[in-house]
């Protein structure tokens, strides 16, 4: 059973680093509802595992595009912005576990991140289809930069998405910048913010019970979606990111709906 289970998780990693790679999401966005859905293991296991694999398909996204010379990732200007992402990143931490803290039954965590990420991706959504409408803006602040991502980081990590779909909107509208662009320096701050988180759980001994082989098969699948996605993302052009990822929020919707019903209901 556990082969079977930890190969599905496979599945799933591979497919969703492959469009994260692409469209910058990082993956955790599709895996983390898709793996609530499935109900195997708990809210806080899915969320640990569903990060791990985020920081390994995002940080090689990341190191390949350093090391062949890729100037898309705008490190002066993100790395503020990463930083707080990190700093939000382990707020988000405690404010799961206050909320985990004040529900009897672990359901109810789940059904309230199931809640808020339709909420988000619905907002995200709607977004990406009228942005064309909207005038993005280009803040110079560093300390704007910092706290917008400090907002980024609680978001993700309490939602254990990895930022995703919230980076590429903050990207565009905050920095003008386009879906490509947008989508390598998010998985840039993904990366940053995912593995100070890593390292805040591992300090504070708050890593929830998993399997070694769930754990080898979705890091192993997220790898390998990288290196897959990373090559398609070349061949595809803004437009064509833009509707990969609309139809994706679109998928994610459907499905948080579903999980929030769900975790409500049990």
């Amino acid at each position: 059973m556990d082969l079977i289970r930890s190969s599905l998780y496979f599945i799933v990693c591979f497919i969703a680093s492959i469009a994260g790679a692409i469209c910058g999401i990082g993956g955790g966005v599709i895996v983390k509802p898709v793996l609530d859905l499935f109900g195997w293991d708990s809210v806080s296991t899915i969320s640990f595992l569903s990060g791990c694999m985020v920081l390994t398909m995002s940080t090689y996204s990341v190191g390949r595009s350093m090391i062949a010379g890729e100037r898309t990732v705008k490190a002066k200007t993100i790395t503020p912005l990463a930083i707080g992402a990190s700093v939000g990143g382990i707020v988000g931490k405690q404010l799961f576990s206050i909320i985990k803290a004040a529900f009897q039954d672990p359901n109810r965590v789940g059904g309230v991140q199931a809640a808020c990420l339709t909420l988000i991706t619905v907002g995200t959504l709607f977004y990406t289809v009228f942005k064309s409408k909207i005038k993005p803006h280009e803040v110079k602040s560093p300390v704007a930069y910092v706290t917008i991502g400090l907002l980024l980081g609680i978001m993700s990590s309490f939602l254990g998405i990895g930022g995703g779909p919230i980076n590429i909107v903050v990207l565009h509208f905050f920095f003008a910048m386009d879906s490509k662009t947008a989508a390598a320096n998010s998985l840039y701050v993904i990366a940053f913010s995912q593995l100070t988180s890593l390292i805040s759980t591992l300090v504070t001994g708050t890593v929830p019970d998993f399997k070694i082989l769930a754990l080898v098969f979705m890091v192993l699948g997220g790898l390998l979606g990288s290196m897959s996605g990373r090559v398609i993302n070349k061949k595809m052009d803004n437009r064509a990111v833009d509707k990969l990822f609309i139809g994706m929020m679109s998928v994610i919707i459907l499905i948080s709906i579903y999980n929030c019903v769900k975790y409500f209901a049990l």
